[in-house]
């Protein structure tokens, strides 16, 4: 954002966020509750199993304690279950971990709209705050590159990604079913089409720029393929989640991470519509939010908090795969989920084109 230097301006500046700090201060505080204010009171929080949603309910141990609500654990997350509930107007999920794209989707119709005084998102990363979600945790579609292959010269940017000539070599991409906005955003800017003049998106210019390197690339359809497309050293750069990268390079994959415009992908906390208690459910969201809640989450799961000020205690090689930090943030691209969720189906129907290599 860019700050004028006038003297005037400068003052109502500072006048401005003394007054937004004091607003924060008679707010909601990320992390806090008040002790025992939702005793007697039972939640249910909804998520996908595993050992992420163990880490989940693991971080919001202290929010139990202090609250006294009793928190109860129900999944995995479906939108048919969650419609049923909404439309019997017998909601009994008051807070949902779901995908990217779901809330944007059903927001005002599934999810409630979120009433920002209720929260304090001070501390969320700049643009992944929703009209009705927040961020549950972030991760990374990033490309690492086979260090032997590229030695004292290695690509550094998307745009090497697509620069065949110049690294000569295989590309491990995503091959699956569902359509990603971001693969169409990457080809239109590798095509020379300026970030700020993006949208509405050509879809096809985006994917004839992967089209155009197609002879190099393989693509992969589960995590684990392409974990072990650099494992067993199949494709010379492989974009892929950033755990699965992290999971490689700890198996001994010879492999070098690059940050430069990682794609920011999460899964979203969000609030039915027609739960029975609100105040309660956001009071779980605001602790969730919270600097020690996401470094347990962290810590159990390996995901990145989302948090800015959250330090999780882990290994070296997961704390250089976090997001969180300046530096990471400094590098994050934000797609335009919005755009992608209104213009799905026709995404979907040239993705599908694309991946069966027409």
């Amino acid at each position: 954002m860019k700050r004028s230097t006038l003297t005037g301006i400068a003052t109502l500046a500072a006048i401005g966020m003394a007054l937004a700090g004091a607003a924060r201060a008679e707010g909601p505080v990320a992390g806090e509750v008040a002790e025992g204010s939702l005793k007697g009171k039972t939640l249910t929080f909804v998520s996908y199993g595993g050992v992420f949603q163990d880490g989940q309910i693991k971080a919001l141990e202290d929010f139990v304690k202090k609250s006294g609500v009793t928190l109860l654990s129900d999944g995995p997350t479906e939108n048919a279950k969650i419609q049923a509930q909404v439309e019997s107007n017998n909601v009994v999920w008051d807070v949902v971990d779901t995908g990217d794209y779901t809330p944007f989707v059903h927001c005002g119709t599934l999810f409630q709209k979120l009433d920002l005084s209720k929260i304090d998102t001070s501390k969320i990363p700049p643009g992944q705050v929703g009209p009705c979600s927040v961020p549950a945790m972030n991760y990374a579609v990033m490309f690492l590159y086979n260090k032997e292959k590229y030695g004292d010269n290695p690509p550094k940017s998307w745009a090497d990604f697509f620069d065949v000539e110049k690294f000569p070599g295989t590309r491990g991409i995503p091959g699956y079913a569902d359509a990603e906005g971001y693969m169409v955003e990457l080809g239109l800017l590798a095509d020379g089409v300026p970030q700020d003049k993006m949208f509405p998106a050509d879809i096809d210019r985006g994917l004839n720029k992967w089209r155009s390197i197609r002879e190099h690339l393989v693509p992969w359809t589960t995590g684990a393929e392409s974990q072990q497309m650099m494992e067993s050293g199949e494709a010379d750069m492989v974009m892929v989640w950033s755990g699965r990268g992290k999971a490689a390079l700890a198996n001994g994959a010879k492999y070098v991470p690059v940050w430069k415009d990682w794609i920011v992908v999460k899964d979203q906390i969000a609030i039915p519509v027609g739960v029975k208690d609100t105040d309660a459910a956001y009071a779980l969201v605001n602790a969730y939010l919270g600097k020690h809640a996401q470094e347990v989450m962290a810590e159990t799961t390996s995901y990145s908090p989302i948090n800015v000020d959250a330090t999780p205690k882990v290994d070296e090689l997961t704390a250089s795969f976090m997001t969180n930090t300046p530096e990471k943030q400094a590098m994050a691209y934000n797609q335009n989920v919005d755009y992608w969720v209104k213009n799905y189906d026709a995404l979907s129907a040239k993705w599908a084109e694309f991946i069966a290599g027409n």
